[in-house]
Parts: structure tokens; sequence; C-alpha cells
């Protein structure tokens, strides 16, 4: 059966569907002949190009797919596929990339990348690489050899990198050999350099050995300088990708060729070849600030990597070259695109954060001659200059400038030149965030009024002037609620701009001082009116367009709500009824999916910190609400919220919430055992069975058996996902979550005096500990410092002597002598721990 026809009609909008449902309806009946099929098609030389394509992006459909539980499915189907079909799909695939059309062979290269995700890890076939190698290596083919060095790449950019270490030594061989001067083609030397690009994080061991690191800096170097713009390009992204995982290498090559190769770069035409230059400069600055981070975090300076200084001694010639980039604007340049003179701008931020005070002067004789340059794109080159080596320089050197440069920058928010007036709401904003102490107080009031009047112009303009008020208002802010004088007391219709608005203005509420909250007051009734206006109004819209807007202007309206409940505390409480009244009626008129409904329970939960245990007379109303979206498995983000929005009402209520514990631990069981809900709400839960705990103490008995069986398979899958699947992000999250569980039961039941109930659980935590203080799989700091906090609640709250051998135990020891020299902890968490090793000592010595 030929599937050309069917093929052919997936490409036309009218009969698409029909025939994709029908390859798909063959797939599912029959996946070994229809593989064969379409291994037919793709190998046809006869065939037209698209139905080529076609066959071939469909055989990479039934191998992989974007959806995690798709692509297991579709694992497990080939994995079980009898090992003649797996034969003939792999043969004919093969013989694919050596196709005449270098589209088909590509095609071919992304099946082979698919076949190979699945089983190179599972000890699958062994002869691929090997296979690889020699495709690049013994043939003059030029469309063999560039599809094969196509299909390395992708298989590095997908398969693990431990997996594939015991192949780099075939990997590096094939793509150094593609990528060689010598090399005739230049599409295969691109291929090549991807493929070495992607394959650099798991040859460090080739890059230790001097003789090989040369080799491959040789072949990448004199690629850059190739006739031909793409190769160029890669060869340049190579060596920003080895400037990152190689650094502490590059000293020697910095000095002979790189330096200047790359400043070569940014004076070539090509953009792609400029930008990739910029960004190799970019990452020595991150690569150096880094260290000399890490150097500052150590007593004594970190010996075990040296900073060389590369961005310093290069300084003022990348100010030079950085300078003229920055000019390279137009009046039409779109500005969520990047280009030359944002990365440039990028670039010297870095740089000043990396050279520091050095480079200054040479940034410097660029503002000073040219911002007020009758060019507007010098103008604009010298403003966004001078905000972006803001951070970094010793401020007692930059405080001087910025003081003599304010009055200038507010002049030029009346620039008739929109990019003008963009990089200098941009600047003001950088001043106001990082040197705000330099605003003097007489130019306060017009520095205040040029930025408000910036919130009228366009929105670029507008969303950094109102960036400019929220970094003000954060840091002119007090440190102390009880502060009387607060020193900002003295006398559109882009989405965008609108929420930069609204942000502002929530960020001024949160940081104002005492005597603004009378005003705080004001702007909550003015909110509330505006909120039940558009409650009001909500049966009026008729468009999407007016709906889209309106619940936007309705999250915008929550967001200053919850800044101004968090502010004024329980001085809300006037207001408290109307406030939730209003809340309850947007609840019962958002749908499921709505951002609104989100923003909303931030809303409750700001309102039960503020009221604590007076906030039980609304739970009647509001649990229904809670309830449904700890139901709405589809939209993850709501049910995570509402289960945040659980330990925030359990804290404020404490046992009041005991009427609503059964409803709210069967859901929160359910939700666990339901596998279409997003794994990333179950840590959350977790946690929250130990806010519960925490607040009805003694009454949480009724739970204990079947949360702690939970916790205990928690546990199992926190393991077996750091061990197995290597998502230590969630395995720490797991593990976060548990700890949290096992703390809030074990304070609980001590304070309601039932701690002898956890002596049926003594050996199930001590075992979670263990494992996560003892396992090589990394840990986060906030693992560490939860899981001392453990031990410390666990000492503290079981029968003294019961337990002696498990706190006896060696682990026990060396964890928490392990906490005073852990440079990652903050003096909290030493706290803690100086605290926990008290507990442990007691119940030792008992």
């Amino acid at each position: 059966m030929s599937l050309a026809p069917l093929l052919e009609a997936t490409l036309s909008p009218e009969h698409r569907e029909n025939a994709e449902a029908q390859l798909s309806a063959y797939a599912e009946q029959s996946f070994p002949q229809y593989a064969a099929a379409l291994c037919q098609e793709l190998t046809n030389e006869a065939n037209a190009l698209h139905i080529r394509q076609a066959a071939g992006l469909a055989l990479k459909n039934t191998l992989t797919a974007k959806e995690a539980p798709r692509k297991e499915e579709l694992a497990t189907r080939w994995i079980h596929t009898d090992a003649q079909t797996h034969s003939g799909i792999k043969g004919a695939v093969l013989h694919a990339l050596g196709s005449e059309n270098s589209r088909v062979g590509y095609v071919a290269a992304q099946i082979v990348q698919a076949i190979a995700a699945i089983e190179l890890p599972r000890g699958g076939w062994p002869e691929l690489i090997p296979g690889m190698l020699d495709n690049v290596t013994k043939t003059d083919n030029a469309k063999l050899k560039q599809a094969s060095l196509q299909a390395l790449g992708l298989i590095c950019e997908v398969v693990d990198p431990n997996v594939l270490q015991q192949h780099a030594n075939h990997i590096l061989t094939a793509v150094v050999s593609g990528a060689r001067k010598e090399e005739p083609s230049s599409e295969v030397q691109k291929a090549a350099l991807s493929a070495l690009y992607n394959s650099l994080e798991f040859v460090k061991q080739n890059f230790e050995a001097e003789g090989e690191r040369n080799y491959i800096m040789t072949i990448v170097c004199e690629a850059t300088r190739n006739e031909v713009p793409e190769v160029q390009v890669a060869a340049f992204e190579c060596l920003v990708k080895i400037m990152s995982l190689y650094y502490d290498f590059m000293n020697d090559y910095m000095h002979k060729a790189l330096g200047s190769l790359t400043l070569w770069g940014m004076r070539q035409e090509k953009e792609e070849i400029v930008l990739q230059a910029v960004e190799f400069w970019s990452t020595v600055c991150e690569e150096e600030i880094d260290i000399e981070a890490d150097q500052d975090a150590e007593e004594e300076g970190d010996a075990s990597r040296t900073n060389h200084h590369f961005a310093r001694t290069a300084g003022a010639d990348l100010v030079d070259a950085l300078w003229w980039l920055m000019t390279k604007k137009e009046e039409d340049d779109d500005e969520d695109e990047w280009n030359v003179s944002m990365a440039a701008a990028t670039c010297l931020s870095l740089l000043a954060a990396a050279a520091r005070e050095q480079i200054v002067p040479s940034v410097l004789q660029f503002v000073e001659a040219h911002i007020q340059s009758s060019d507007w794109r010098y103008k604009d080159a010298s403003i966004m200059a001078f905000g972006s080596i803001l951070d970094g320089p010793n401020p007692d050197i930059l405080g001087p400038l910025v003081v003599q440069a304010l009055p200038l920058l507010i002049g030029m928010m009346k620039d008739p030149v929109l990019q003008v007036k963009d990089a200098t709401a941009w600047t003001l904003g950088r001043i106001c965030e990082i040197l705000p102490t330099y605003i003097k107080p007489d130019l306060l009031e017009p520095f205040i009024v040029a930025v408000l009047g910036g919130l009228q112009d366009h929105p670029r303009v507008a969303s950094n002037c109102a960036w400019a008020l929220m970094s003000l208002g954060e840091n002119l802010g007090v440190s102390e609620e009880n502060a009387d004088i607060y020193p900002l007391s003295i006398p559109q219709q882009d989405a965008n701009y609108r929420a930069s608005v609204y942000e502002a203005m929530a960020t001024l509420v949160s940081h104002c001082a005492k005597d603004c909250l009378a005003t705080v007051n004001k702007l909550a009734i003015v909110i509330l009116d505006r909120l039940e206006y558009t409650l009001a109004a909500q049966n009026q819209l008729v468009s999407a367009d007016d709906r889209r807007l309106h619940f936007e202007l309705q999250s915008n309206l929550c967001g200053v709500m919850t800044a101004i409940v968090r502010r004024l505390g329980n001085l809300v409480v006037p207001i408290a009824d109307r406030t939730m009244q209003a809340l309850l009626m947007l609840m019962s008129s958002a749908s499921r999916s709505s951002t609104v409904l989100e923003d909303a329970f931030l809303t409750v939960g700001a309102l039960t910190v503020a009221l604590e245990g007076d906030f039980s007379r609304y739970m009647e109303a509001f649990t229904p609400f809670l309830y449904q979206c700890l139901q709405n498995h589809e939209e993850y983000q709501m049910c995570s919220i509402a289960v945040g929005l659980i330990g925030d009402i359990s804290r404020a209520l404490n046992e009041r919430i005991q009427p609503f514990c059964d409803t709210l631990m069967n859901l929160m069981m359910a939700n666990l055992q339901n596998p279409a809900l997003n794994k990333a709400v179950k840590p959350s839960i977790l946690s929250a069975f130990g806010d519960i705990a925490l607040a009805i103490g003694g009454n949480f008995e009724m739970y204990l058996d079947i949360v702690m069986a939970v916790l205990q398979q928690a546990g199992a899958m926190a393991n077996l996902t750091m061990t197995t699947s290597y998502d230590y992000d969630y395995g720490n999250q797991l593990r976060e979550g548990i700890i949290e569980a096992y703390v809030g039961i074990a304070q609980g039941l001590k304070t309601a005096g039932k701690a002898n109930l956890l002596g049926n659980y003594g050996a199930q935590m001590f075992g979670f500990a263990q494992e996560i203080a003892t396992s090589e799989a990394p840990r986060s700091t906030q693992v560490t410092s939860s899981l001392v906090g453990l031990i410390g609640d666990l000492a503290d709250a079981l029968p003294l002597g019961q337990f002696k051998p498990l706190f006896s135990a060696e682990w026990i020891s060396v964890l928490l002598k392990s906490i005073k020299t852990d440079r990652n902890l903050d003096q909290d968490a030493k706290g803690v721990a100086k605290w926990a090793r008290e507990m442990v000592r007691r119940q030792v010595n008992a």
C-alpha cells in the first residue's frame, strides 16, 4: 500500500484532518507495516521532495512527542516492536542519510535522533555512533557526511551526556574531521561545528588534555575566518560555549588569538557574527563575575579557580568596540527583537560588573563627547552607556557623576526622539534601583514630575518610568513599618503599560511609611469602587477584546488590593467585609481558567494574614470556591495557589479550621493519587499536611496513619526521582514538602501533648532523613536547612531516650557538623543547626 496520496493530503488544509486521522489509525493498528510503508516513501528517490519529507516527519512522530506521557508511550511501543522491524527501519533511515537531497537527509537525521533517544540510554544500537564516524571519515559523499553530522548534533542535544560519555572520542573525532578547513563542503563544516557545539559538555576529558584541546581550538579558530558567514557564526557559537564551559583553560588562547579574534568579529558587517562575538565577551564577564563572587564568599579566597581578568585586560578596547555597536540603531527597530545595539549594551553592563571602575574613564570620554550630540544615535548610545555602567564600579566614584548628570537626564525626558526618551527613562530607572541615595532632595521633585510625565508617553517610555517609580519606592522606602516620614511624601491603552502602572502603584504601597497610611486607606476605597464597578458592568461586555481588557483590569485591581491589605495589616478590618464581598462576587463570575481567579485568591491570602482568626467568619462562603479550585486539575497553577492558600488559612485560623479539614484532606489525598494533575502541585500538598497538623494539633490523630503512609510513598518516589530520572529539582521539591509535613506533624502533636504518637513512625522518619543526608544526589540548600530543622524538631518532640540509638547514628553528627562549614547556608540556618545539636545531645545523653 502506497501512503503517498495520504501524505500528499496532509499538506492540504482542506484534507489534512481526515488524512492525519487515517494515518494515525493505521499506525495504531499495525505499527510495523505502517513504519515500513513510511520508510519506503522516504527512501524512494522518485518521489517528490515534499512527499519524502512528509513521510520522514510522520515516521519521526511515531517515535517521539513533545508531551512527556505520549513520548514515553511511543518509546514503549518501539521497545516492544520486533527486532526485524527495528532492523528494517534503521537500515532505511541510515540509507536516507545519503540522499542527494539534503532536506531528506536532515529528516532522516531527525529520525536517527528519535531512535537514539530511546535506545542509547538503554544500551541499544551500539553500532550507531561508530557508524556515524565512518560516514564522516571514510567517504567522499558530502551529503552523507552532512546528514551524519547533523544526526550526531541532534543526538548530543537530547541524550543525557552521561550516556554519551563512552562515545565521546568517536563523536569528537567525527565532528573535528568535518570541521577542518580542508573540508571542501561548507555545509559539512557547518553541520560539524553545530555537532561540536552540542557535544562540548561531555568532552571534558578531551579538553583537559592539552594536545587535544589545542587541536580543537585551532579547528574552531580557523573556522571563524571561513569565507562562508554561516560557518563563521557556527564557529563563534562554539567559542562562546567553550568559554562558558572551559574558562579555566583559556588563558593561553586569549592572549594568542581569542581576544583579537573576537574583537575582529565585532567589527564585521554580518550581524549574526557580531552578535556571537559580543556574546563571547558577555560570557567572559559572566564567568569572571561568578569567580569573584565565589572568592568573596571564601574567607581566604577560592584557590580552586583563578580569575584571569580577561575583561579588565581588554577593557579599553572592548569599550571602544561596544560603544560603536551601541550606535547601530534605526528608528523603526523593534524593541522586542534582539539586535546588536541591545547586545552591546548588555555586554557593557557585564563588563562594568567584571572590570568595575577600571572602565569608567573609557566610557565617560564617549558620554561627555556625545551626550548632547545632534545625531540622536550618538546621544542614545551615550545615555545607554552611562546607565549600563552604574552597577559594578565603586558607588563613591559613580555617585558624583550621577549627581552631575541628573539635571541633564531629567531634561532629556522631553527629547523629541522616542529612542532617546526610552534610553533616558531606563537610565533613570537604573539610578533609582542602584544609586537612589544620589537623587538629592532638591532634584527629587523635578525627577518625579519627569517620570510621572513619562507615564503618559509611548508605552516603551511609560514602562520604564513605571519601573523607575517602583524602584524609587522600594529603595527610598523604609525598612520599618513604624517609620514616621517617607522620602516620597513631599509635594494609555497598551496592556504592558497599564500593568506596569498598577505594579508601580502596588510597589509604592508596599514600601510606604506610616505617614502614607491615610492615603493608602483612601486608595483602598478607590480600588474597591473600581472593582465593584467592573462587576456591575460585566454583563454589558460584548466583544472578546472587551472581555480580555476587562479581566486584565480586574486582575490589576486585585494586585493593588493585595498590596494594600498586606501594608495595612489589621488596619484593614473596617473594609474587610466589603473587600471579601467584592472578591466573592469576582470569584462567582470568573471562569475556571481565568487569571482573575488566581489574583483574587492571592488577595484572599493577604486577608487571612491580616485578619488571622477573624477570617473564620468568611469560611462558609469562601470554601466552595476553594474546593472547586482544588479539583481544577486542568489549570494546575490555580490548583497550586489553592493549596498554598490552605497553608495561609491554617496559620490564620489554627484550630478553627477543624470543621473544614475532612473535605480538605480528602481533596488533597485525591489530588496526590490523580495522574492527570501536574506533578508540580504535589510537593505543596505534602507541605499543606504539615500546616493543617500544626493548626489542629492533637486532632490530627485521625489523619495520622494515612498521611504517614502517603509520606512514606512520597519519600520512595523522591528517591526514585533523584536516582533514576535525575530530575533533581523536582526530587528536592518533593523532599522539601515531605520534610515540612513531618515538621508540622511533630510540632503539632508535641504542642498537644501527643508526641508519643510519633513513636510508631520513628524508623520511617529517620530512614527518610538518612537517605537524604547520605545520598550522593545533589540536595538544595533549602532541603539541607529544612532537614536539620526536622532533626531538631524530632529530638525536641520525641520522648527522651526512647530513640537514643537513632539519634546516636553517625550520619546525624556528620550532617550537623557539616553545616558549620557550608558556605551556601545563611546564619539563620546555622542557628537552627546549633539548636538541633543541642536537642540531639539531650536525647543522646538521656
